[in-house]
This record gives structure tokens, sequence and C-alpha cells, in this order.
């Protein structure tokens, strides 16, 4: 290639690079393609913590930024074509070049996968098993043949549709620069997974994941995942709920079967954070069970499976109450079948930041009918470090 024409590929690669440094969490490599007749002698620059690695010619080294384009300009000039692959999670960008032309278009990462989406459940999921392939292997799901494992089918039935409720509240939460969620009681962090790939590959948008968990096994675990994955946007913190304050306002806190009171501790998170949305599907609901009384119910109360689930009803609708008087519109739908679970309720709150007096009032109401000292309001006491901003209407967004 002629000077000319590896200067018109430089205005094309300095972008590259620039965006390597922008989007570095989601940053896979640049594999650079030297064509010579039909010999290919391949090329690849690799990002990590220790910083810019040009693999070529079977050597590896460690090269500056700003003088990685000099070392390709001068092996472009020895031969007739190039091509050169940009990859980062959910896109790929190609520059193919010669003397005749210089040209870049944009490739769709996911698009070589195959489209189908109905596997053996003969369920349509949203995060499709086909394109997804590499994350559901990873996290157990899949099996070496491509097809969900029969004893995931129920888990991964719960994971996707969770992901494809929370369309909803990405929606009411308006678009963000970057999405900021935090799991709470995070556990094996499936969830987060499944929900990281769609953000970022399938919506194409930037996200940033916080999972929170007290088991050291867990969060461990899930550092060993994304760390096989790439997904480099991802942080893993051991640490109590009750103590824990994140560094930036959330923009959804989840939660999915956080065991009793752990409920209210990421409910308590959420409130105190700000948190644009919480999502919870709460599940063992022994707190409230143990405290309360109601004299007119006690001929129902005294058959204890009708008490327990009773329990279950007044634990989440005073959840509800209390949510709503701290400025959240708060909506309850079954979360999947109850075959799969009876632990099914989905809580859904969209921050307003519009008080309500008569919630609040509600909320003490129920205390005292029903005689209970709920767990979501002893974990409030943490203050936020961060600032809140507000609308031109005054209320907090």
């Amino acid at each position: 290639m002629n000077k000319k024409t590896v200067s018109k590929i430089n205005l094309f690669f300095s972008g590259l690079l620039s965006r390597m440094e922008e989007n570095r969490d989601f940053f896979t490599d640049i594999t650079i393609q030297f064509i010579s007749g039909a010999k290919i002698f391949p090329a690849k620059i690799l990002l990590d913590e220790s910083g810019v690695t040009l693999d070529y010619q079977a050597v590896k080294r460690t090269v500056p930024t700003d003088e990685i384009w000099d070392i390709i300009a001068a092996e472009l000039l020895n031969y007739d074509e190039a091509r050169i692959i940009y990859a980062e999670r959910g896109a790929r960008l190609v520059i193919e070049a010669s003397d005749k032309k210089v040209n870049m278009r944009r490739e769709d990462a996911l698009a070589d996968a195959p489209q189908t989406s109905v596997v053996q459940t003969g369920r349509e999921y949203v995060v499709n098993p086909a394109l997804a392939k590499d994350l559901l292997t990873e996290i157990g799901i899949l099996a070496k043949n491509g097809k969900i494992k029969n004893d995931k089918i129920r888990k991964y039935n719960q994971i996707d549709y969770f992901v494809e409720l929370m369309q909803g509240v990405l929606k009411e939460i308006g678009d963000r620069d970057e999405y900021v969620i935090l799991d709470a009681a995070c556990g094996k962090s499936y969830l987060s997974f499944v929900l990281n790939f769609y953000l970022r590959e399938i919506l194409k948008k930037k996200c940033r994941f916080i999972g929170v968990d007290y088991s050291k096994t867990v969060i461990d675990a899930s550092k060993r995942i994304a760390a096989n994955l790439g997904y480099n946007n991802m942080e893993f913190i051991e640490a109590d709920l009750t103590e824990y304050t994140p560094d930036a306002r959330p923009d959804i806190v989840i939660s999915l079967h956080a065991c009793d009171t752990a409920t209210d501790m990421a409910l308590g998170l959420g409130i105190r954070s700000k948190s644009r949305a919480i999502v919870c599907v709460p599940c063992c609901h022994k707190d409230i069970l143990k405290q309360y009384s109601y004299e007119p119910f006690e001929p129902i109360m005294k058959y204890g499976i009708l008490k327990a689930r009773l329990a279950d009803t007044l634990t989440d609708g005073i959840r509800a109450a209390y949510l709503e008087s701290a400025g959240y519109r708060v909506s309850m739908i079954e979360y999947i079948s109850p075959l799969e679970t009876p632990k099914n309720i989905m809580i859904r709150a969209v921050y307003t930041g519009r008080e309500s007096a008569k919630a609040r009032d509600d909320y003490e109401n129920l205390k005292d009918m029903l005689h209970v000292e709920p767990a979501i309001k002893r974990f409030l006491k943490q203050k936020i470090g961060f600032k809140i901003t507000r609308g031109d209407n005054g209320h907090e967004i």
C-alpha cells in the first residue's frame, strides 16, 4: 500500500483507539490482517491492566498507545491490502483497505449467531440462548449441545422473564448515559449476568453492575465468571447490605428471592440510596409471621398454613405502603407461574420524588393494627454519600 492509503487508514484507526480507551470495560480486541496475495499475516491488539499489548509474529510486547500506529503504519506499507477488526461486546467495526479504496463498516457482533429463539421448552426468550451461548454456558444454564439443561429450565425461565419485565422499568426511568444496576443479596448473580448481556449486547447500552452479598463464596464465584466472560463492567462486593452504601446513585436495585428480611435489606438499600427503581421478588416471609396478631382473624389464623399465607400478603402490602410513603410508585404482578414457584410476587417501585402522607398513615395504621415492627424501617439508617439532583419542578431525579 502507498503512503496516501496508509494516511487514510490512520483517520479511522485513531478513532478506534479512542473508542478502545472510552469503552475499555467492553473492549475485546483489535485484530489486524495484513494481506499479501492469498496469504494473511495476523496481529492482535489487547488491553489489560498493564496496558496495551501487541501480539505480532509470535511476539507479545507492551506498547504505549501513542506508538501503536507507527508500528502498524510501517507494516501496512509492506502489504497489498489490510483488514482491521475492532471488537467490543455487542459490536464490531471493520476497516477494509487497499490502494483502490478504504472504508469502514459496523457489524452486530451477534449477527452471525443462529436466530432461532425457541428451544425445547417451547418458550420464546428475550435473551436468546443461541445468541447468549457463551454466557449461558458459563453460568451453567446450557449444556455442551447448546440446549438448556433439564434441571435449569425453571431457573432460566425465571431469570429470562425477569429481564423481560425489566423492559417496562427501563422505559419508565428513561434513557441514561450509563445504567448503574445494583444486585442486592446477589447470590450466584445469574440475574445480573443475563441483564448485563441484554443491556449491553442487545440494547447496546452502557451499563455498570454491582453485586453485593455477605457470602465470600458466592462473591468469589461471581468474580471468576465475570473474568471468564470478559465482563469488566461488573464488580462484586462482600458486604452486609445494612452497612453498604454505593458510591453512585443506582438506577435500579434488583433482588431475586432474597430470603425473609434480606428482601427488606435490599428495599432499604434502594430507598436510602434513592434508586430510580427497585425491583424485587421476595422469598420466605418469616419476620411478620412471627409477630402479627389480629383478633378478628383468629378463627382463620388458628390454621397455620392460612396464617403463613396471610403473613406473605401482609408483609408485601406493608412494604408497598412504606415504598409509597418514601416517594415510589408501586405495582405488584405475578412474576411467574405458581407452578414454577409459590414465591412469585414481583414488587416494582419507580421513584417519583413525591412522598405520600396517606401511604405513611396507612403504614403506621397497619403497624398498630397488626402489632408489628416491620423490618424495612430498621434498614434505613445509613446515609447516602452522593449528591441527589433535582429537576426544574424541584423533584429529585
